[in-house]
């Protein structure tokens, strides 16, 4: 077994099966078939199930993902690493994000991270959950991410840094139910009809202590894309609830932006993988780390 037949079971993995893998490593697909088939002789069991064009992974290959990533990643990591000595002019990072994370305080961090580092490559990956985020580090999809969440998870397998906090604010057409306000009181959103996220967000936690407390609204829309609340809100779809990365975007727009009464506020947090870093993420923590919000 050698690195680069890890990389090609990878690249079957991630891209769906034999042809677009050889695609993505512009090789032969015959030949991307016999790298495989020596990597299952090696390790002496099948990873995947060939359905006709289709693939399917054994319960042997599910178990190689990990540890391939994690090679794999290493070998990057030494390669980087031994290129860093020259300075930090090339390479790549790969961050997972959520979505209202990736706004801002993201889009900042990258910023400042290009100003001193412009021949590196940053790479942004979407999850939607605080979980997926973990996962994606955890498996070595990605070096870093970056999380919000009504409370930091207890892990043990990744790194976690807290950034921040990030209020929740209630956005809502020009025309409509709400005057011009600094704040909205709870209470005020009864009867309204609700653009928010998906379960398991702390958007949509918030919705529910909000009915817990007594507060009748109904749900309009229930989206996991966020850049979709905007566009609804100025459309008279619903009321929307979002974190206050979305403020000056929203006001931008011309929607109305309330703080809400009591306050609730999300943990932001970024995530670091075990072990080493390629030098170019080992930079990219170190500029995000200094962060300061300015909202």
């Amino acid at each position: 077994m050698d690195v680069r037949q890890l990389e090609y079971f990878l690249a079957v993995v991630d891209h769906g099966g034999f042809n677009k893998g050889a695609k993505a490593l512009f090789m032969a697909q015959p030949s991307l078939s016999q790298a495989i088939k020596a990597l299952e002789k090696d390790l002496g069991s099948r990873l995947f199930h060939r359905i006709g064009r289709r693939v399917v992974l054994t319960d042997a290959g599910r178990a190689l993902i990990e540890p391939a990533r994690q090679v794999v990643r290493s070998l990057e990591v030494a390669r980087a690493s031994v290129a860093a000595v020259q300075g930090l002019v090339r390479g790549s990072v790969v961050i997972a994000s959520m979505p209202s994370p990736a706004v801002e305080p993201l889009s900042s961090m990258v910023g400042r991270f290009c100003e001193r580092h412009p021949g590196v490559e940053v790479v942004i990956r979407d999850a939607p959950v605080p979980k997926a985020v973990i996962e994606l580090v955890r498996t070595g999809e990605a070096e870093l991410g970056l999380l919000s969440a009504w409370e930091l998870p207890a892990v043990t397998d990744v790194t976690l840094h807290p950034v921040e906090e990030q209020r929740f604010v209630i956005v809502a057409p020009p025309d409509g139910p709400f005057e011009p306000a600094r704040s909205l009181p709870r209470e005020r959103l009864a009867g309204q009809r609700l653009i928010v996220g998906e379960h398991g967000t702390g958007l949509r936690r918030l919705i529910d202590e909000i009915r817990a407390s007594g507060v009748e609204l109904s749900i309009a829309v229930e989206s996991e894309h966020r850049e979709a609340f905007l566009p609804l809100v100025l459309k008279g779809v619903g009321i929307g609830v979002l974190a206050e990365a979305w403020r000056p975007i929203a006001e931008r727009a011309g929607a109305l932006v309330f703080e809400l009464d009591p306050p609730a506020s999300l943990h932001l947090a970024l995530v670091g993988r075990k072990g080493w870093l390629t030098p170019a993420a080992e930079a990219f923590l170190s500029v995000a780390l200094t962060y300061r919000p300015s909202l």
